[in-house]
Parts: C-alpha cells; sequence; structure tokens
C-alpha cells in the first residue's frame, strides 16, 4: 500500500515536471520568443539537466506528437507545389514540412549551455532507441532532426583545432585519458610520455564547449612506418630528435561525445591534422596509420565463403581456401586458438602467409561492403590506402582476440585522397603492389 502511494506521487511530480517543461517550449517557440524568450530557453536548459528517465520518455512522446509538422498544411503545401513547382511553392512546403521541434532546439541552442542540453537529449535518445526498439516508430523522427542539427552545428569549419600538450588544462587531459578507446592511456605518465616532441595529439573542441574534447588523434613521429603498437606506447621509451621524422602514423583516435553518433569529424580531424603538421615539419615524407582490424577474427571465425566475396577472382579462391585449411590444420580446426599468445611464436612462414592472405581478403574484398571492417571502411572510405599488413603487430589480449594480432597501415597521400574515397564509393579498395600481390 506504502509503495503504491509512493510510487503515485512520483508519478504525479513527474507529470507536474513534465507539464512545466512543456509550457517553457511553447512559450520559446510562441510570437516575438526569440527576443523575449531567454528565460524560458535558460528553464528548459535547467529542467532538461534535472529530468529522470521516466520524465525522459515523456518528453520525447510528447516533442514527438506536439512538435511534428502538420500533415494537413504539408498535404496542402505538396499539392500546390505539385500543380506549379514554383520557388514560392516550394518555400512554403519547406516550411511546413519543417517541425517546430527544429526551431525550439535552434532557440535553445542560442543559449549558454544548449549546446550541451541537447547533446543530452540525443544521448538519452540514442540510448532509448537502442535499449527500446518499440519506440523507434515514434521517436525516429525527433532523431532525424537532431542529427540534421547537430551535424549543422558540429561543421568542421566550425570546429576549433588544439593541439593537446602537458599544458593544457588538467581537466582537459583527464578527459582524454579517460576517452582513450584505442589504446589504454595507463595514468599520468604514460600521458606525458604521449606528449612529448615526438607524439602529437590533437583534437576538435567546440566554441560553446571550449573544455569538452569532441574527438582526438594521436601521432607518432618516426623514422619509417611503423610496424608494432607496443614501441609507440612505450611509455618508458626516449624521445626522438626531430632530424629523425619522417612519418606521421595516426595510432588512435577516439571519440568523446556519444551524442555526434554520425556526424562526420574524425575524416576532417586527420586531414586537418596531416596538413598541420606538413606545414609544420616539412621533412614529414609519409602520413599513415597503424590501425587495429577489429572485424577480422569475428569474420574468419564464422568460416566465410570466399567465393561469395564481392569483386573476388575467381582465381584467387583456391589459394585462400588453401590459407584456411592450413590455418584449421595448424589449430586442430579451432581457430580460436590464434587468439592466444602461445600459438604465435610457434608460426612457421607458410604460416605466417597464410594468415597475412586472409587479412588482405578481409580488407579488400569486404571492406566496401556493410559487412566489412569498420576501422577499414573509416579509412579507406576518407581516401587513404590499403598499404601494409602486419603480423605480431599488437599481441595484447585485445589485439589478439579482434584480429590474431594483425594490425594495418593505412597510407594518406594527401594528394590522391580524393580519387581514392571516389574509388572505394565505387566498390574498389585502392591497394600497395604489395597487398594486391597477395590478391
Amino acid at each position: 500500500m506504502l509503495d503504491d502511494l509512493r510510487h503515485a506521487a512520483a508519478r504525479r511530480m513527474a507529470g507536474r515536471a513534465s507539464a512545466r517543461l512543456q509550457l517553457a517550449c511553447k512559450r520559446l517557440l510562441s510570437e516575438g520568443a526569440e527576443l523575449n524568450g531567454m528565460g524560458a530557453a535558460s528553464e528548459i536548459i535547467d529542467r532538461i539537466e534535472d529530468l529522470d528517465d521516466e520524465q525522459l520518455d515523456r518528453f520525447f512522446g510528447w516533442m514527438a506528437t506536439a512538435l511534428g509538422p502538420d500533415p494537413a498544411a504539408v498535404l496542402r503545401a505538396a499539392q500546390a507545389y505539385a500543380q506549379e513547382p514554383s520557388a514560392a511553392h516550394q518555400i512554403t512546403l519547406t516550411a511546413a514540412a519543417a517541425p517546430p521541434r527544429q526551431e525550439l532546439l535552434r532557440r535553445m541552442n542560442r543559449r549558454p549551455g544548449g549546446t550541451a542540453a541537447v547533446l543530452r537529449l540525443r544521448r538519452a535518445l540514442l540510448a532509448r532507441l537502442r535499449e527500446r526498439p518499440e519506440h523507434a516508430g515514434q521517436w525516429a523522427a525527433i532523431e532525424a532532426d537532431l542529427l540534421h542539427l547537430l551535424t549543422s552545428w558540429f561543421n568542421p569549419g566550425f570546429l576549433q583545432l588544439r593541439r593537446v600538450d602537458w599544458n593544457s588544462p588538467a581537466q582537459f587531459l583527464e578527459k582524454i585519458i579517460h576517452h582513450e578507446a584505442v589504446h589504454a592511456i595507463d595514468g599520468w605518465d604514460d600521458l606525458r610520455r604521449r606528449l612529448l616532441p615526438d607524439r602529437r595529439c590533437f583534437a576538435f573542441v567546440h566554441p560553446q564547449l571550449s573544455d569538452e574534447p569532441l574527438i582526438f588523434v594521436e601521432v607518432a613521429l618516426v623514422p619509417e612506418m611503423p610496424a608494432a603498437i607496443a614501441p609507440l606506447i612505450e611509455k618508458g621509451s626516449l624521445p626522438l630528435p626531430p632530424d629523425r621524422f619522417r612519418v606521421a602514423a595516426f595510432y588512435s583516435i577516439s571519440n568523446c561525445e556519444p551524442g555526434l553518433r554520425g556526424v562526420s569529424l574524425g575524416n576532417f580531424l586527420i586531414k586537418t591534422v596531416a596538413v598541420q603538421l606538413q606545414r609544420e615539419l616539412p621533412q614529414l615524407k609519409r602520413f599513415c596509420t597503424l590501425s587495429p582490424i577489429p572485424g577480422f577474427a569475428p569474420w574468419l571465425l564464422q568460416r566465410p565463403d570466399f567465393a561469395s566475396l564481392p569483386g573476388i577472382r575467381r582465381a584467387a579462391v583456391p589459394s585462400l581456401q588453401a590459407a584456411h585449411e592450413r590455418l584449421l590444420a595448424l589449430t586442430g580446426g579451432e581457430l580460436q586458438a590464434l587468439q592466444g599468445a602461445a600459438l604465435h611464436a610457434r608460426l612457421g612462414a607458410e604460416d605466417d602467409q597464410a594468415l597475412v592472405r586472409l587479412a588482405a581478403a578481409y580488407l579488400a574484398y569486404a571492406s566496401p561492403t556493410p559487412a566489412g571492417d569498420a576501422v577499414a571502411r573509416f579509412h579507406l572510405d576518407n581516401g587513404a590506402r590499403l598499404e601494409r599488413l602486419n603480423l605480431r603487430g599488437n599481441l595484447s589480449p585485445r589485439g589478439l582476440k579482434q584480429s590474431f594480432g594483425v594490425m594495418v597501415n593505412y597510407l594518406y597521400d594527401l594528394d590522391k585522397v580524393e580519387a581514392s574515397h571516389d574509388r572505394f564509393r565505387a566498390g574498389e579498395v585502392v591497394r600497395s603492389r604489395e597487398l594486391a600481390a597477395l590478391l
């Protein structure tokens, strides 16, 4: 009985909080509120910060139903445009189809704290769409509006490139440690090594969120294209002198803001950093990555049908089947054994060749498909070239689990990235002669 009363009281409180929030939104959208609605916008931002899960659900439901476009107005405008496709009718149709919730979000964004509030809404909405697919039909339009607006607001032309160094604010550095998603940073000593002169870290920040890295990339300045990750992140290593810098190797890129999922920032960050480094250090001759292949081991463990790989030459299939059979024989039919470090010490030259051939086929043929490796798709779609595979490039437990320890170098030839991007979009992976020979 007492629990029922408590739940009822909580529901009433949630309902009142939701009603007050909706009232503030209506005030902000009311006529003339663009100039006079600063108080309403600030109230909305403050209330959004305090919403619990139930209140967020109510708010999203209200946004979906009460702040959508007027179907009758859209129909009239569409019919008028269909009968006479003039500029005036197009403008009317565009205005009719624009949901009021987009204008609400725009007006919120103009106030201090508004950008962060909109990002919080999207984080919450994405989590709900993932956890409660039954709401996808109702809330999908809100997600489309949020993605549309955030793509505009976080256009790289509006962002600031910031070099992260040891003099950066401690709060900013803590966020770099926390959000590093590829090669974990083991405390302050590890971070200090990654910020010494032969290592660089760059982040995009937004003017309204200047203390928040949105995405950052780590770069090693080295004499040659690296083949293994351990030397690049060894916190006890000595820094190289600048006269030995020949290659800039991007070895980690991490997104910090889940609310920006689907907003393309990483491709611009890498290219922007490459141009800046080239300007600062003209002795740099190559720009490449040392990248994981997180989809390779799961793909091979599923025993793929090599003949069905898109674009594969029929003559290449037998060599891939033979490579697969060799590894099966080596592991007694249990390819999972390749995810343990012990077996790799016993691999012979032909075993190595089998493993690298299969990795090359996975990256060259599966990458243009939705089932391809996510990291490969990112770099290849960004105009990089599939350059070199590195056996035992990452023998950490994570590296072995993801790709049996194999890592890959993607080469960024700044003069050819646009052409390579176009070829990838057409279904072709641009690759080096070394890798082409394996296929």
